[in-house]
């Protein structure tokens, strides 16, 4: 499946972009919203599993709207690093990890849930989701699909064998990522370099839209450079100032300041 092999149906406020893989469909949601959101939805057998959430209000309705011109509804939500949006399909069951749901609701996924209820007001959904069934690593059959859970430091990453597919937070070949140091960086491209001898045909994320192999070693290239920036940079500033002279069309620039507190605290 190539990543530009879908069907894009325009929305009111977002967009989704359906990739149809036979017996499982993606609907891939672009919800236009203030931190680029993406979320997943993975139709099958008449029912739908989301993975990840959006956070504002005003793209909840479309969603619903969406699937009901179908005949079709969510079922069930994987809720991993975006606990926040929990009026979404209050009444639907939920399923997260022990590490997840405590990265959400007192962790680092709380302290970005409290800035961006500071940045954007009534419009943001700070309320976390009620998860009804904490599961573990490995295989979780959800709705007739095989989700494979790998626990990670904040949260956890998926695996859709059926599809050939990975979802992890964050990739973007073209975007800034927050690093949180030397150690963080090695870890991301240990998981990176997996996908590539893996072979996924999607990786899916959720600040981006699919992405494929040649984004991931994309990525891997600027892990590698952002760490010999670092090493030879004395400041945040001058890392900063070098990274953006390197990358000058990436976007992310909030992120590349996390980074570069990170690394020059």
């Amino acid at each position: 499946m190539n990543k530009n092999s879908f069907t894009r149906v325009a929305l009111t406020k977002g967009e989704m972009n359906v990739y149809d893989f036979g017996a499982v469909k993606l609907h891939a949601y672009k919800t236009c919203d203030l931190i680029d959101d993406e979320v997943f939805f993975f139709e099958k057998g008449g029912r739908v599993v989301a993975l990840e959430a959006p956070c504002f209000y005003d793209n909840y309705g479309e969603i619903v709207q969406y699937f009901a011109a179908k005949g079709l509804a969510v079922n069930a939500m994987l809720i991993a690093y975006h606990l926040c949006g929990g009026t979404f399909l209050p009444g639907v069951k939920k399923y997260s990890t022990a590490n997840a749901v405590e990265y959400g609701t007192a962790g680092g996924g709380k302290a970005l849930g409290d800035k961006f209820t500071a940045a954007f007001g009534a419009a943001f959904d700070a309320k976390p989701h009620e998860i009804t069934d904490v599961i573990g690593e490995g295989r979780t059959d959800i709705c007739g699909i095989g989700f494979d859970i790998a626990v990670t430091q904040d949260a956890f990453d998926v695996v859709i064998p059926e599809i050939n597919a990975v979802y992890t937070h964050m990739l973007g070949h073209d975007c800034h990522s927050i690093v949180a140091g030397a150690g963080h960086a090695d870890a991301i491209l240990a998981r990176l370099n997996g996908y590539l001898e893996k072979g996924y045909t999607l990786v899916l994320t959720s600040h981006y839209t699919p992405e494929d192999l040649k984004d991931v070693q994309t990525k891997i290239d600027y892990l590698q450079d952002l760490k010999g920036i670092a090493a030879r940079c004395k400041d945040g500033a001058s890392f900063k100032a070098e990274m953006q002279k390197k990358y000058p069309g990436y976007s992310g620039e909030n992120y590349l300041d996390m980074t570069a507190g990170f690394f020059f605290a």
